[in-house]
């Protein structure tokens, strides 16, 4: 029985887990993205194949192609790439994995002291002290949803002395003001704020929920960002204020194609600081992912699959 692994980017997916555990299968790992006519091809006869999140979308489409496939693992227990719909109705089992919500809490934070403090500028340019950094004591962090990661972005931001407040489509007062957290209108949020940070599950009711508007009202001194999902954030609009200079910057973790072409405007405009989807790319998340990985092929193969996706898991 064959296992592929995808979008194995670093080339550390077996360091991570115990693969030899699992006797009789041949694992491979696939260190480049493929588009999907090469997919099927690396994927021919293959009956397991281990996702690593969204890096490659597995449509009804292409699971129609993939007439082996019976077992699709993800790491995350939730992915909303994949058609949960297609795949029960083609007999296709997907499981996730357990995963941790302090890597993109720590990357969101790396990125705000990027962009506030230059650092990238100030490492990487000639001369000393080129710039006058910003402040966070004092100033006000507004967060697009309070979630697991929310919260944490939410302590992290009031340790620094920073008033926070947020807004989701369903926070209530009661739920924000346990954490020390103002639950606003959305508006204000983004009228107030110094920091936005986008922490919400991407959906058809969430996407592009940050647009033309919503960035007008942003001071021309604060910053954007998001290590969630690209699709909350209208694109288009966001290269205009940038350009324009209605907002300072941005730190962005996440695109709407990834990975992200080498002339996309983003790599190039000076007040972007652009990560490669690194908010989940630690070595204990990996460890979770992978290892998770093992122990789903391992209960599927002896009949009785943990942690399965199924179809109303996909917005939840």
């Amino acid at each position: 029985m064959r296992c592929v692994i995808l979008d194995d980017y670093q080339d550390v997916a077996k360091r991570y887990a115990a693969w030899d555990s699992l006797d009789g299968l041949e694992v491979t790992s696939l260190t480049e993205h493929l588009g999907p006519d090469a997919l099927v091809r690396a994927l021919d006869g293959a009956e397991i194949v281990v996702a690593m999140r969204e890096r490659t979308p597995f449509s009804a489409v292409l699971l129609e192609r993939l007439p082996a496939l019976k077992l699709l693992v993800t790491t995350g227990m939730r992915n909303a790439s994949i058609d949960l719909a297609a795949a029960a109705r083609l007999g296709i089992t997907v499981c996730g994995t357990p995963s941790s919500p302090h890597p993109p809490v720590e990357l969101t934070w790396a990125l705000i002291h990027a962009l506030t403090r230059h650092i990238v500028l100030e490492a990487t340019g000639h001369g000393w002290q080129r710039t006058v950094g910003g402040d966070l004591h004092g100033r006000t962090l507004g967060l697009l949803g309070l979630g697991k990661i929310g919260t944490r972005v939410a302590a992290v931001g009031q340790a620094f002395g920073m008033d926070v407040i947020a807004w989701s489509p369903h926070l209530t007062t009661e739920r924000a003001e346990p954490l020390g957290v103002r639950a606003v209108e959305k508006h204000t949020l983004f009228e107030t704020s110094d920091i936005v940070s986008l922490h919400l599950v991407l959906a058809e009711t969430t996407r592009h929920i940050v647009g033309d508007g919503e960035l007008a009202r942003m001071k021309p001194t604060a910053h954007l960002v998001n290590t969630s999902r690209a699709g909350l954030v209208n694109t288009k609009a966001l290269v205009a204020h940038l350009g324009s200079g209605t907002i300072a910057g941005a730190g962005l973790d996440v695109f709407d194609v990834e990975p992200l072409p080498s002339d996309d405007v983003l790599r190039h405009l000076p007040n972007v600081v652009a990560t490669p989807h690194l908010g989940y790319v630690t070595e204990g998340n990996y460890r979770r992912f992978y290892g998770g990985a093992v122990e789903d092929i391992a209960a599927w193969l002896a009949g009785d699959p943990i942690r399965t996706l199924l179809p109303k898991d996909r917005d939840a």
